[in-house]
């Protein structure tokens, strides 16, 4: 199973320069094996306010009480609090279903110069029309989303797609050029009138087992 982690770090005050690069070095070697193990996949930083640590994680474990306790064994754990979000697959993820899924077909190429974005789409009316026709447009439009889910994942624009725990929301990483063009990516989805999208960029994490420049 998979889980998104945000990680917000606050070093106690009086800690010197050299206990946080002490504890920085071995969160990187520690990470390092994660992701040799497999169960630390990705490493991002969102925006940051001044002075604000945090990153976000996407991590492997079987149950959240092995997920726990790899969080735990981590160096910065001393610093640090967790969000887990646990994920769930998406029938339009082109990314990995894990060990017991079936095989998805992978991601396309890496976009060169393209940045990462996560991107969590939620229905925009909680109340949608009733009715035949009502239902056949949204199967319509649910058949040709999955269809542009495939190009733009042949493409390399998406890469994951995930269902949140509410059910009702899922969540995205896309690759883009830039802002503009993921809004344009977003806006031409065929599901977009019926759906609102809440688009965090994201910048590359030093100890990410993927970099950004692969």
């Amino acid at each position: 199973m998979e889980y998104l982690v945000t990680m917000v770090t606050t070093v106690p005050a009086g800690t010197t320069e050299q206990e946080v690069e002490d504890v920085r070095a071995r969160e990187a070697a520690n990470s390092r094996r994660l992701a040799q193990e497999n169960e630390l996949l990705r490493l991002w930083r969102p925006p940051l306010g001044p002075g604000e640590w945090r990153s976000l994680g996407l991590f492997s474990a079987p149950d959240a009480e092995r997920l726990e306790e790899t969080l735990a064994a981590m160096p910065l754990r001393v610093w640090r609090r967790d969000e887990v979000t646990a994920l769930t697959p998406h029938p339009n993820d082109p990314g990995p279903a894990g060990p017991t899924g079936p095989a998805r077909p992978a991601a396309g190429p890496r976009l060169k110069g393209s940045a990462e974005f996560f991107v969590v789409f939620a229905p925009k009316d909680p109340a949608p029309a009733q009715g035949p026709s009502a239902e056949s447009a949204l199967q319509e439009a649910t058949a040709a989303e999955a269809v542009r889910a495939r190009e733009l994942a042949a493409a390399g624009h998406l890469v994951r797609l995930w269902r949140l725990p509410d059910g009702d929301r899922a969540l995205g990483l896309w690759r883009a050029a830039d802002a503009e063009e993921i809004r344009g990516i977003l806006g031409d989805l065929p599901l977009a009138p019926r759906l609102t999208t809440e688009v965090t960029p994201l910048s590359e994490h030093p100890n990410d087992p993927r970099p950004a420049h692969d």
